[in-house]
């Protein structure tokens, strides 16, 4: 990704901003001048999924072998049409309650998925500007900036992403002289560190971890992904589908992936405050709270079992869910946001057009307000550092770029921790 001129002052600035921190003292005496090490939580769909496919034959229709690599703004070429790539990274569900609900998901028989390039940066490539807002401050890609990538349509109570992750921030302190981690994450990634932070102890928390810049932590869901159960979404560019079979194959994925359900709207949080649904041959609305009742509508009974489990799943606003580390916060605000749609039915598979009504409010382009200043109930913890920063007018998808979003990123893993 190549930068302006403009951009390359930016980062200049922001360097010399970390430099004068660390300079004035900010840094603890203990620590003297090295560098607090950062490891980066991906947004939903944003790490590179590297997809090998042996013999399949769940599309007869699509190719029986190969591989393509999945990501946002991904545009490279490959033999497997958008359709395929969809029906080939849905995923089976097992509805048998007496297995646990974090095993009742699995990849289609001859689908491998994995995460290209764990670890590394290249593994996130949309985060090229942090990377490069860190190297002008002396940073070393793979080195003292790493990357906790993540299979998207999973949740973080599966595939062994807790001991996998602590493991990651484990050889990130000891390769960077036992210096304390700093976590970042980006909208879905914030949800993953919050899991972590909550299923260590605070000795752990206290070796190993400086604090957490959630940039828009998606921390209570959102209402749009409600009507993405029905329409389906392409997760290459964030686009509704636009033919019935894409639409179809979109919502499939949707309904499958347990992560779907852990980014909607929690009614605990949101509880009748937006309009999330409304079925026009019904004349019925729904809102976060009326969600059982959605699902039973739609005939989708199976789905409202998952939906019960994972909606809300990763709790934060409890003080027992408290993540007690130091907490520097960055939201976006003053844009249009979408909450909710009008669907013509509850038929699985709607492609919209401009019938279709939109619901909003203000938020910053992709999270509703709501969700963007849910975060600040943990101004409540003991001790421990709390600030939301508010961006005015940047959008979700700018904001880990945004020049002085990056400045102050640079002056807070500098700062030295709270002493609690």
């Amino acid at each position: 990704m190549k930068q302006s001129q403009a951009m390359v002052r930016i980062l200049a600035v922001a360097a010399a901003l970390f430099l004068t921190a660390t300079a004035n003292g900010s840094t603890s005496p203990h620590r003297k001048s090295a560098r607090t090490p950062v490891v980066m939580f991906p947004a939903y769909f944003f790490t590179t999924l590297k997809v090998t496919v042996h013999h399949q034959t769940v599309a007869p229709e699509c190719p029986r072998s190969g591989s393509f690599r999945v990501f946002f703004l991904n545009d490279e070429p490959t033999a497997f049409s958008t359709v395929c790539q969809m029906k080939l990274l849905t995923l089976r569900y097992d509805a048998k309650r007496g297995k646990p609900m974090s095993r009742r998901f699995s990849d289609q028989r001859g689908v491998d998925v994995r995460i290209e390039d764990n670890g590394k940066t290249e593994s996130a490539p949309f985060y090229e500007p942090m990377y490069e807002a860190l190297e002008g401050a002396g940073y070393v890609r793979d080195r003292d900036i790493r990357v906790a990538g993540y299979d998207s349509r999973l949740t973080p109570d599966m595939r062994n992403f807790l001991n996998r992750t602590k493991l990651l921030i484990e050889d990130t302190y000891r390769d960077n002289g036992r210096q304390p981690v700093h976590l970042v994450g980006h909208s879905n990634g914030p949800l993953y560190i919050q899991y972590l932070l909550t299923h260590t102890s605070q000795r752990w928390k206290d070796k190993y971890i400086h604090g957490f810049t959630p940039f828009a932590g998606n921390f209570p869901g959102q209402g749009v992904l409600y009507p993405l159960f029905f329409t389906g979404l392409d997760v290459t560019d964030f686009t509704f589908p636009t033919t019935p079979e894409t639409a179809r194959a979109g919502a499939e994925m949707m309904l499958r992936n347990p992560s779907s359900y852990m980014s909607a709207s929690d009614p605990r949080i949101f509880d009748r405050l937006e309009t999330v649904l409304t079925d026009a041959s019904a004349g019925k609305s729904y809102t976060p709270e009326d969600y059982r009742e959605l699902f039973d509508d739609a005939g989708l009974s199976w789905a409202r079992e998952i939906a019960d489990h994972y909606i809300g799943f990763v709790d934060f606003a409890d003080p027992s869910a408290f993540p007690n580390v130091d907490v520097y916060a960055e939201k976006g605000s003053g844009i249009d946001t979408v909450v909710g749609i009008g669907l013509d039915d509850l038929s699985v598979g709607q492609v919209l057009d401009s019938s279709n009504p939109l619901f909003t409010r203000d938020g910053d382009i992709n999270q509703e307000d709501i969700t963007n200043d849910a975060v600040g109930v943990w101004s409540a913890m003991p001790c421990f550092h709390f600030s939301l920063t508010d961006n005015p007018g940047v959008d979700h998808f700018a904001l880990p770029s945004a020049p002085a979003v990056l400045a102050r990123l640079l002056v807070d893993i500098a700062r030295p921790r709270s002493r609690c």
